[in-house]
């Protein structure tokens, strides 16, 4: 089976399951977890913050530092695409308390300017209005088709949202794709950033889990909240251990997914019907509609002839990873053009 859903479909390598079986573990719920804490100290000096936590999940991860950076009845920023608002199950408001305030980009990655989120602020009024408690941006952004923000970019949104006393989450589950495809350190793309959230199990390739960022002051009171959601995992070392493989070698061969997703969005553009936006990093969105067929006919196609991929409306996403050749590209493309005949 080529499977194109995503990039977390992944198993485990063998050097992974090894250092899963070796891992010297403790109870992380009292901090003794040293390969744990390995992990967290590695993250931290990666991205050059003051201290990190192991999640079970990046949503946790995003829902915690929405929660530690707001109070209930506010609201937060996030571009009407954006995972936080579309696919995190509306947990900002079942947690948090807080409204969500899509805001259109007017580009079609999906990365929003200071000018947009400008015009969405409720930073004063009437006292019955709602007031701006967060922004949160997403690098890359998933249903941008994996498009970058630059540190320059992020870095002035940042600069302007402290100016206005407002505080910024990165959505970074992919924050290391960005990085290989911009040729930037993520210290860098997230420098000014409050924290940060970024996937082990996603372009990386863990079998499980994320990492948050932030302040050591910002980190204590997420270990308490991790705990209160149910996120304290005793002997979690055993999948700190892939984590820590993931996260020292995952990012060196990115480009490799890159190249691949390059590959797979130049194919499909050569058939008649499909339209290819953008291709940056790992994801491919591309329309159909040109074809006469619909996303689901032909996802169930490619599903009876062992490939697998996402529809949504006139479109349909593949995701390129670890566990994907560039032969599987190539036969995937085979498939595609034979069903959209």
């Amino acid at each position: 089976m080529i499977d194109l859903r995503s990039d977390t479909v992944t198993k485990p390598t063998p050097e992974m399951r090894a250092a899963m079986a070796a891992a010297e573990v403790g109870d992380d719920v009292y901090g003794e977890d040293p390969t744990v804490n390995r992990l967290q100290e590695r993250a931290a000096e990666i991205f050059e913050k003051e201290a990190a936590l192991f999640m079970p999940t990046g949503s946790m991860g995003n829902q915690i530092a929405v929660k530690l950076h707001t109070q209930p009845g506010q609201e937060v920023l996030i571009e009407e695409r954006g995972h936080i608002l579309n696919y995190e199950l509306g947990a900002a408001a079942a947690i948090s308390g807080v409204t969500i305030r899509p805001v259109i980009s007017s580009a079609t990655s999906g990365m929003l300017t200071w000018d947009e989120i400008a015009g969405a602020l409720h930073l004063g009024g009437p006292y019955y209005s709602s007031r701006t408690g967060l922004i949160c941006l997403e690098n890359t952004h998933n249903f941008g088709g994996g498009s970058v923000m630059t540190a320059d970019e992020c870095s002035s949104i940042c600069s302007q949202a402290h100016n206005a006393n407002l505080p910024v989450h990165m959505d970074g589950a992919r924050i290391f794709n960005a990085a290989a495809a911009l040729g930037t350190p993520v210290s860098e793309l997230t420098r000014d950033c409050d924290s940060v959230q970024f996937s082990l199990s996603k372009g990386l390739a863990a079998p499980v889990g994320g990492v948050l960022l932030g302040s050591k002051e910002f980190i204590d009171e997420a270990r308490v909240w991790r705990k209160r959601l149910g996120g304290g995992m005793r002997q979690t070392g055993i999948l700190a251990a892939a984590g820590l493989i993931a996260l020292n070698d995952g990012p060196k061969r990115l480009h490799e997914d890159h190249e691949n997703a390059r590959r797979l969005a130049d194919g499909l553009a050569s058939i008649g019907g499909i339209g290819v936006g953008d291709v940056v990093t790992n994801i491919v969105i591309f329309d159909i509609a040109g074809t006469g067929k619909s996303s689901g006919e032909i996802t169930d196609a490619l599903a009876r002839e062992g490939v697998l991929a996402i529809g949504f409306g006139d479109s349909i996403r593949m995701v390129t990873h670890l566990d994907l050749s560039a032969a599987d590209i190539e036969t995937a493309l085979g498939k595609m053009r034979t069903i959209c005949s």
